[in-house]
Order: structure tokens, then C-alpha cells, then sequence
């Protein structure tokens, strides 16, 4: 049992000070160079990698924002799906997309090879965007506004799940993206229609017109 006690003007015991091993200068010199390559990966991956957002950011709050999803959904709303609005934004549009527990709204429409600007933004807890099958994902905050330039290489009928524990229905809050090869139509969803708006959740609508007060 060590009983000594030493000032921080005494040397302790021991072999300390003697020159490493070789073996132990081979594994610090590699630990060493690993982690410069770490280093350098991290702004190499910013510039090169194409794995981070586009950078458009700022603040919203629930209400202004889901006035704008509101009203994307009376200008491109072509029906609803399950009673959720779809919109088909043209070419270049803004396209705003809301998380709440536990849904995503509205349903979107996108054309393949065409650029947009995704809007994300949660109205009340922070939720997880990702696109399935597709290794896309991105945190949702509330109070901030994320736009994202995306422009879909694949068509098809895209999911999307929240990756973030937002509650007892996390397992539910699936959303959709639907991507065409051609001009976007009224297919695959309920009932055709610009009033896509008019089925919005009662509550969110209360929520976007108190915005407008």
C-alpha cells in the first residue's frame, strides 16, 4: 500500500523518466499521425465531402411558419393524401415542409433533376429529418427556419421518418415525397384539387391565423 505523499516540488517514485520503449514511441507516433488526419479530414470533408447544408438559416417562429406552409399549400395544392395537403411546387420554388408531432406536412411533389429550396422547420419539438431509403438526414429546431438546396436525381415514392425521439408516437410521424420524371400531376393521392389547404388540421390553421393578426 503506497503511504508516501509528496509536494509538487518532489519526484515520486518510480521510472517515469526514463526514455520509452521503442514500441511505446512507434504507437504515440501513430496515434499522433491518425489524429492530424482527423484534424485535416474535418475541413477537408466542410469544402470537398458535399455533406453539409447549404447554409440559408434564421429565425421563425411556429405560427409565421406554418403560414407559409399554409399558403404553399392554397398556391400549388393539387389534392390531399390521407388528409394531409400535396403541393407540387415548380422548378426553383421555395418549399416549405413542417414537422410536428407526430406528422410531416404537407405531402410534396418534386420533380426529378430540378432544383428547389427545402424549408424545414419544427412547431414544437426538435424532430430528425430523414428520407428513406435515401442517407439524407438533418436536425429540425424550432424557432429556426433551414432551407436546403436539393435537387432529386431519382424518382420515386420517398418516405420520411423522424430520427429524433419527439414522444410516444415517434414511430408514426411518417411523411412523403413524391419525385416524378416528368412535369408533377394529381396521381397517387386522394382527391385532386387546388383547396388542398382546406384539409389542414384544424388546429394548425388556428395556429397559422393567429399569425396573421
Amino acid at each position: 500500500m503506497h503511504t508516501e505523499t509528496h509536494t509538487g516540488l518532489e519526484s515520486p517514485k518510480g521510472v517515469w523518466w526514463k526514455p520509452a520503449h521503442p514500441a511505446e514511441k512507434m504507437w504515440v507516433t501513430i496515434a499522433f499521425v491518425w489524429c492530424m488526419i482527423l484534424f485535416a479530414m474535418m475541413p477537408l470533408w466542410h469544402w470537398k465531402g458535399g455533406q453539409n447544408p447549404s447554409g440559408i438559416r434564421r429565425s421563425t417562429d411556429p405560427a409565421s411558419y406554418m403560414k407559409r406552409v399554409m399558403e404553399q399549400a392554397q398556391q400549388y395544392g393539387v389534392g390531399t393524401d390521407k388528409g394531409i395537403p400535396v403541393v407540387a411546387p415548380p422548378p426553383g420554388a421555395d418549399v416549405y415542409l413542417a414537422a410536428m408531432t407526430f406528422q410531416w406536412t404537407p405531402v410534396l411533389k418534386l420533380q426529378k433533376g430540378k432544383q428547389y429550396t427545402l424549408h424545414l422547420s419544427s412547431l414544437d419539438v426538435v424532430h430528425g429529418f430523414g428520407l428513406y431509403p435515401i442517407n439524407v438526414n438533418f436536425m429540425v429546431v424550432p424557432g429556426f427556419d433551414y432551407g436546403l438546396r436539393v435537387t432529386p436525381n431519382e424518382a420515386g415514392d420517398f418516405r420520411i421518418i423522424c430520427n429524433e425521439f419527439c414522444g410516444i408516437g415517434h414511430h408514426t410521424m411518417v411523411g412523403r415525397v413524391i419525385v416524378e420524371d416528368g412535369p408533377t400531376t394529381s396521381a397517387a393521392i386522394d382527391a385532386p384539387g387546388a383547396n388542398a389547404a382546406a384539409a389542414m388540421n384544424p388546429a394548425l390553421a388556428a395556429l397559422a391565423a393567429g399569425s396573421a393578426k
